[in-house]
């Protein structure tokens, strides 16, 4: 599984010309899910988004000693499912998405990041439309961005 986290200063996710999820200071997560996840790794990738410390101090500063998680800050999480982080592009011009999870299998495990979140940790936590053709908009805190992969054993 693996997991593209920005700092934001505010980031929505529409679809259908609909705003479907949006939030002011916080994350905003990309989650793609691979063949052989499983639910253990959904709960790693989730403690990993809460439990980075990667927000801005109360006041406001960004010293790596004084930042917080979301956890800590209470901070809202927007999660989009993106399978295209799966994307095989070492032979030719077309990308390969061989490596990513049927929609049958990703979502669930997407899910259960989002639910994690929400009921392990307590956050906010606004989502996009699984599988949908989706708009992305934020606007990037630093920028911070993180890549986080959680392999199989």
């Amino acid at each position: 599984m693996r997991a593209v986290i920005q700092r934001v200063k505010r980031a929505s996710v529409s679809a259908h010309g609909e705003v479907l999820g949006e939030i002011g200071a916080g994350l905003c997560v990309l989650v793609g899910v691979t063949n052989d996840d499983d639910a253990d790794r959904a709960k790693t990738v989730a403690r990993k988004i809460a439990q980075l410390k990667l927000l801005r101090a109360e006041d406001g500063t960004d010293d790596e000693k004084n930042r917080l998680s979301a956890e800590e800050a209470q901070a809202p999480v927007l999660v989009v499912s993106q399978f295209t982080l799966y994307a095989d592009v070492r032979k030719g011009r077309k990308p390969s998405w061989s490596k990513a999870a049927r929609g049958d299998v990703a979502e669930p495990l997407y899910q259960e990041v989002v639910r994690e979140l929400r009921e392990e940790y307590g956050l906010e936590v606004a989502t996009g439309e699984f599988g949908a053709d989706m708009d992305v908009e934020l606007v990037n805190d630093g920028p911070l961005t993180i890549l986080i992969e959680v392999p199989a054993r």
